[in-house]
């Protein structure tokens, strides 16, 4: 178990996908530590279910739950207005929750799914949450990428995946973007008291990892014997949220609690600086407004 960091206690931490797996695990050890937790889930019922075993898992009852569909720019927007409402102030963001689909479908905003939730959500949810982060003396965005993003590169000309639609190659895309992301975001936000770094949580078996192999129904069986617990795979993150060695550490990608190097495509400014800009056009108020429908 980590060791708890008194200066924890007065820290109101943010998680998105916080209901399952490594976000549930997450929020357990942030909880655990004294923090505030706001989970973030989509399915009330079952957030609700979680929230109320955290409190009796942590003995911490400082765990509220919003809920939102990560997918929906609406919903995002309003997730950040009854966030703001009730707390106001926000020292730990973590952009956990994603999704793999096994066929290409469109949000209610007429994007791709896993490009929309996996990353244009923590990138519009970020911005939107960023005057609240620095109303913190030491804020910390913490975005969950994966080691997958190794083996792709983004082509700009098939953001929303119309010309080819591969479940597990999107996914990895959406990873590269959270890095690019991430290492864009530390630029800009040098000079400031508001760090941002990404993390590989390791092999997990997770719903998530079941999809990533096709949603075959023996693979959760099959991962047990071989791939890591959601409890694992959240030490890294809790690690990021708590270390006081840390503190100033940004645009980095951790594994195993140490800095790692991404591949050398996702270290481009260029790449980052045009993806920053394409994600800025696909979430713009004005955009939201006059939704493109799914066809």
């Amino acid at each position: 178990m980590l060791k708890t960091e008194k200066s924890m206690i007065e820290k109101t931490c943010l998680v998105t996908g916080a209901n399952t797996g490594i976000g549930y695990a997450i929020s357990l050890g942030l909880a655990k530590m004294g923090a505030t937790v706001i989970m973030v889930c989509r399915n009330k019922p079952r957030g609700e279910a979680a929230m109320t075993e955290l409190k009796e898992k942590s003995g911490n009852s400082s765990i509220s739950l919003f809920i939102a569909d990560l997918s929906s720019q609406t919903s995002i927007r309003q997730l950040v207005t009854d966030f703001k409402t009730k707390f106001g102030k926000l020292d730990i963001l973590i952009n956990n929750a994603a999704v793999i689909t096994q066929n290409r479908t469109l949000t209610e905003d007429g994007l791709e799914t896993q490009f929309a939730l996996n990353h244009l959500a923590p990138f519009l949810l970020t911005e939107l949450l960023l005057d609240s982060l620095k109303t913190s003396d030491s804020a910390r965005i913490i975005n969950i990428s994966s080691n997958a993003h190794q083996t792709v590169n983004i082509n700009f000309d098939d953001l929303q995946s119309e010309q080819s639609y591969k479940p597990k190659e999107v996914y990895q895309r959406t990873k590269l973007c959270n890095l690019l992301f991430t290492y864009e975001l530390a630029r800009q936000l040098n000079g400031t008291h508001i760090t941002a770094n990404c993390v590989h949580p390791g092999v997990i078996t997770t719903k998530l990892l079941r999809a990533y192999n096709g949603g075959k129904r023996d693979f959760n069986f099959i991962s047990k014997l071989f791939y890591s617990t959601p409890e694992k795979g959240a030490e890294t993150s809790l690690y990021l949220a708590s270390s006081s060695k840390l503190e100033g550490i940004s645009g980095k990608y951790f594994d195993n609690k140490k800095i790692v190097n991404s591949s050398k495509y996702s270290n481009d400014l260029t790449v980052a600086k045009k993806l920053w800009q394409i994600s800025q056009s696909l979430t713009m108020q004005e955009r939201v407004t006059t939704k493109n429908k799914p066809h």
